[in-house]
């Protein structure tokens, strides 16, 4: 079953592309007609293309990686945040840091900044600065929270990326394509699909189509994270019951030698007993020398 479908792309706005003169000709295969002047989108092909992407999105998720959306344009803004959130996934919202991924190890460094400074609130050293000093770390702060926060559970480079707008966040799609990162991308008619893994053909302007295509991604991502986690808690649960075979084997196996010396002591017993025509017939014979 498809994750959307046409009347609720439609409703959404997700048909309209651009200005016919501002289209790229990479889009042809997705564009369905031409009305005043402006392209309308094969929503058909989009439905598709939404599923293909979940699909891809969950399988990522599952495998326990991480998936780092990108939109800094205004409309876009509110729901990267909310619908990354609500999967746990890193997000970046305001300003694309040029070398996020490309020079991801001066990035982290940054990053650390924030912690030291965290550090200095609690160890008494703002106590030791004057107003000035106190005021510049303060903003310094202020300024790598909103353009790094939302990055800072991200440790290691994201195994995948999702974009709306591939024109106005170009320098994240160059930086994931040269690092071999696959690309998931919101593209409209006026954008270049062939740097995209997984295009998704859709008006990247209206925050309505925006939030449908997202709300049907990190859905299917919420969906690969509770496969992990009940995976992971089968074999957690298979673990334990291994632990607790492997030593009940050993309380096995000394009951089983217990019992197995256990018969072998009764038949040596048995057989060590004197039989009872032998305790008579010694008896017969003491009783004459008893009375002599």
């Amino acid at each position: 079953m498809s994750r959307t479908n046409f009347e609720q792309l439609l409703e959404a706005g997700a048909h309209f592309g651009h200005l016919s003169r501002k289209w790229n000709p990479a889009m042809a295969p997705y564009i369905f007609m031409e009305r005043n002047g402006i392209h309308i989108i094969d929503l058909n092909k989009t439905v598709v293309k939404i599923d293909e992407a979940a699909s891809a999105l969950k399988q990522i998720a599952k495998s326990g990686k991480k998936i780092l959306f990108v939109s800094t344009k205004k409309q876009a803004k509110d729901v990267i945040a909310e619908k990354a959130t609500s999967v746990g996934m890193p997000y970046v919202n305001e300003r694309w840091a040029g070398g996020t991924l490309t020079n991801f190890p001066t990035i982290r460094r940054t990053i650390k900044k924030m912690s030291t400074i965290d550090k200095m609130t609690t160890d008494g050293t703002f106590a030791n600065l004057n107003k000035r000093e106190l005021l510049q770390i303060t903003r310094q702060r202020a300024k790598l929270e909103k353009n790094l926060g939302s990055i800072v559970d991200l440790t290691r480079l994201p195994s995948a990326l999702f974009v709306v707008d591939v024109l106005k966040e170009n320098i994240a799609v160059r930086e994931a394509n040269k690092l071999g990162i696959p690309v998931f991308a919101i593209v409209d008619t006026n954008s270049n699909p062939n740097d995209i893994d997984f295009v998704i053909p859709a008006n990247d302007d209206a925050k309505d189509a925006i939030d449908v295509i997202l709300t049907a991604c990190c859905q299917a991502i919420a969906e690969g994270l509770a496969e992990r986690k009940a995976e992971k808690a089968d074999e957690k649960a298979a673990q334990e019951q291994a632990e607790a075979e492997a030593e009940e084997k050993p309380r096995r196996q000394r009951r089983a030698r217990k019992n197995e010396t256990a018969p072998a002591n009764e038949t040596a017993a048995v057989e060590a007993a004197p039989e009872p025509e032998a305790v008579a017939a010694e008896a017969a014979q003491t009783e004459p020398a008893a009375e002599e």
